[in-house]
């Protein structure tokens, strides 16, 4: 058996889909581009179309179209992602603060149509909505989006929501952090509410939260929304929400690493890092398994890497990932008796797969193995990462 086995690829019914999208996209722009702009109804053949060309790609996917949210997504006064610790650097922070005072930063694509994709809850219809999104032609004024992104500038402005409008620049939300899911429950108040059926009221708190949030992070973090009649105790603004978000991955493992050890019997200390917290939505496209083992020469009493075999294996993986780049990730690695593994998962439709197996073979201490498969529902390293959630609390 050969140890590095070319996988063909063959093309599958959603990327025969996702093709036959964009061959279809010259007769979708300008009726949507009308939609975008004044309302305009899009011909019935043409949202007849439209619809069947996305049902394709998957049947549970929505689309929108609209304008595109600012390049900065927040709103006046939001400094969005900005990391205020002590610890910034005052040189990249200061360029943050300008770009959100620049007219022009703030403005970027503001004037752009934005096509969305949607999957909601579903991540292997996400894994489709990338594929879709990836696959997009350059087209000036128009920007695709596979999942509804953060738009923290309609959160100032007036929503209508069947037959009603609501002015969401009143709206405060409450969130509490549920800590046997490490998710957070979100509740969202406005004065209006009280006028507002039940059912209408869950329906615009949700929207305010992906508005805030936008799709992916609402799926990563987000537990339960409910709609609040009185306002609440300590209400905060829904822009403030994904700086708490980010305070609870990092209180999950610093939105980094996670190195754990063991000892186990005639094998020594095992060692295994992973990426903490690590969500399915992180990356969509990642679908092919790829496992490579790598002997290494120079160990220690406990057979974990020593110098120089410990900073030949830093240098050889830094190096397989920026071969990477966007197309794959190291999502995990392993380390016991002489012998390091690593979980990579990569795009089978990027065609990097090419590169990367002989930038494997190059590895010069030993003999290098290399194993692949499709994983779309990421089963190996969710089997991997659940006993190591588990003792995380997360």
């Amino acid at each position: 058996m050969a140890l590095f086995r070319r996988r063909r690829s063959t093309q599958s019914d959603s990327a025969v889909a996702v093709d036959a999208f964009w061959r279809q996209w010259p007769e979708f722009r300008a009726p949507l581009a009308a939609l975008a702009e004044s309302g305009t109804q899009l011909p019935q053949d043409v949202a007849d179309r439209l619809k069947e060309a996305v049902r394709r790609i998957h049947p549970d996917v929505t689309w929108q179209v609209g304008t595109a949210p600012r390049a900065s997504g927040g709103g006046p006064g939001d400094t969005g992602d900005l990391d205020l610790d002590e610890d910034s650097d005052p040189g990249r922070l200061l360029e943050r603060l300008a770009a959100l005072d620049d007219p022009l930063a703030s403005l970027e694509n503001a004037g752009d149509y934005a096509l969305t994709l949607s999957a909601g809850s579903d991540d292997q219809a996400r894994v489709l909505t990338e594929r879709w999104a990836r696959a997009a032609p350059q087209e000036p004024g128009w920007r695709f989006f596979p999942a509804f992104p953060r738009d923290h500038d309609r959160l100032g402005k007036t929503l209508a929501w069947e037959g009603h409008e609501l002015d969401l620049s009143h709206c405060t939300v409450a969130m509490r952090v549920d800590q046997q899911s490490s998710r957070m429950e979100i509740g969202v108040y406005h004065p209006d509410f009280m006028f507002l059926a039940d059912d209408l009221r869950g329906g615009v708190s949700e929207r305010v939260v992906l508005l805030a949030l936008g799709e992916d992070d609402y799926v990563r973090w987000i537990s339960k929304v409910e709609p609040l009649v009185e306002k609440p105790l300590d209400p905060l603004p829904p822009a403030s929400m994904p700086s708490v978000v980010e305070q609870l991955a990092s209180t999950m493992g610093s939105g980094g690493w996670v190195t754990l050890q063991g000892r186990v019997p005639l094998r020594g200390i095992i060692e295994i890092a992973v990426r903490h917290p690590l969500h399915r939505r992180d990356f969509p496209a990642l679908t092919l398994y790829v496992h490579v083992a790598l002997p290494y020469t120079n160990s220690d009493s406990d057979r974990l890497p020593a110098e120089p075999s410990a900073t030949a294996l830093a240098e050889f993986t830094e190096g397989l990932r920026t071969l990477l780049g966007d197309n794959g990730a190291l999502l995990a690695q392993q380390t016991s008796g002489g012998q390091r593994q690593f979980y990579f998962y990569l795009d089978p439709d990027s065609g990097v797969l090419s590169d990367f197996e002989p930038a494997v073979r190059a590895w010069t201490e030993g003999q290098p193995t290399l194993q692949s498969r499709l994983d779309p529902e990421w089963q190996t390293i969710d089997q991997l990462m659940r006993p190591i959630r588990r003792q995380l609390g997360g």
